[in-house]
């Protein structure tokens, strides 16, 4: 009796297993299709990779590490550093401006040697460091030069 009891069991058992395994093969899942990632591939329309560093410079022409080759501005006043961060390129007469809250940098010029590069609103002056004013108000007050 326990010999066809076990007997019954072990047939019944590969059955069911047959069955589940000839199910799994009949409805095939599908598999989501995600789109392949490809590393470095952030270009943007200028073929500069930001997530190497990189920004595109309409005053060198070319893709441009900002914290290799611009002038770093940082705000302290009071003794207190604001997160506010701001990166200029010189070049002759012109510099760019990029600040982080602009999607786009400012391209401001000065007339001649000693003054202070302006656009618009903006002005940049050369003073114990570099002074930064929109609309006549101090944005950034930068003691050092880099």
């Amino acid at each position: 009796m326990k010999k066809i009891f076990l007997l019954s069991l072990i047939i019944g058992v590969s059955f069911s297993c047959a069955k589940k395994v000839s199910e799994e093969n009949k409805t095939p899942k599908q598999q989501e299709s995600k789109p392949a990632v490809i590393v470095g591939g952030d270009s943007d329309t200028h073929g500069c990779k930001g997530s190497a560093g990189y920004t595109w410079s309409s005053l060198k022409k070319e893709c441009v590490r900002l914290f290799e080759i611009g002038t770093k501005l940082s705000h302290a006043e009071d003794g207190k550093t604001y997160s506010t961060v701001a990166y200029v390129i010189f070049d002759g007469n012109k510099a760019e401006l990029f600040l982080d809250t602009q999607k786009e940098p400012i391209l401001l010029e000065r007339k001649s040697e000693g003054d202070s590069w302006t656009k618009g609103d903006y002005q940049l002056i050369p003073w114990k460091g570099y002074v930064l004013k929109k609309n006549g108000k101090i944005i950034i007050q930068d003691n050092k030069r880099l």
